[in-house]
């Protein structure tokens, strides 16, 4: 499968039996639009004892696939490495109105420097986080809450991209929608 870049629209497929009669599927711009402007996705991804484990953390969109960081010995980080297959799910909490997105794929480790520093730009840009590239990863100079001032010690950053394997869309409001997205 191609993942899909930001110029070129998987083939959208709507569910009518989760849909209103009329509906017709959401166009690949809107479901984009809330991946791009996400700042908080929720990682699904399994244990090796089989049950679930969920956590939000942040992600961008950057060549047709999402990306996340994690520290090494995080559960998520274990739970990858022995099964990449995952979920990323970000939309609103609200029920008639806005649109939520679920993209499943396989997760991969990145550490091609160049990309490194795109994705750290773009980490810069969307939150304002201000990662460094070391040894084909991220290290975050000011982690979250030590305001520079030496707290515990913070793991260096895996980065992780998905290429997307199947996205759903789930417009809320009238007239709801389900929609699925095939990649070529």
């Amino acid at each position: 499968m191609t993942a899909p870049d930001d110029t070129t629209a998987p083939t959208a497929e709507l569910d009518t039996r989760f849909s209103a009669p009329g509906a017709t599927a959401r166009p690949w711009a809107d479901v984009l639009e809330v991946i791009e402007r996400a700042e908080i996705f929720w990682l699904s991804t399994v244990r090796p004892d089989g049950r679930p484990h969920v956590t939000p953390l942040p992600a961008v969109w950057l060549d047709g696939r999402l990306h996340f960081a994690t520290g090494p010995r995080e559960q998520k980080a274990r739970n990858l490495a022995r099964n990449p297959q995952c979920a990323l799910t970000t939309g609103t909490d609200r029920a008639q109105t806005g649109l939520d997105v679920v993209t499943e794929g396989r997760a991969e480790r990145v550490t091609d420097e160049a990309l490194l520093r795109r994705l750290a730009d773009r980490w810069r840009t969307k939150l304002d986080w201000r990662f460094e590239v070391v040894d084909g990863g991220f290290h975050d100079p000011q982690p979250p809450g030590t305001d520079g001032a030496g707290g515990d010690p913070v793991d260096d950053a895996l980065v992780f991209r998905v290429e997307p394997t199947k996205v759903l869309a789930f417009g809320k409001g009238q007239p709801y929608t389900q929609t699925r997205y095939r990649f070529a």
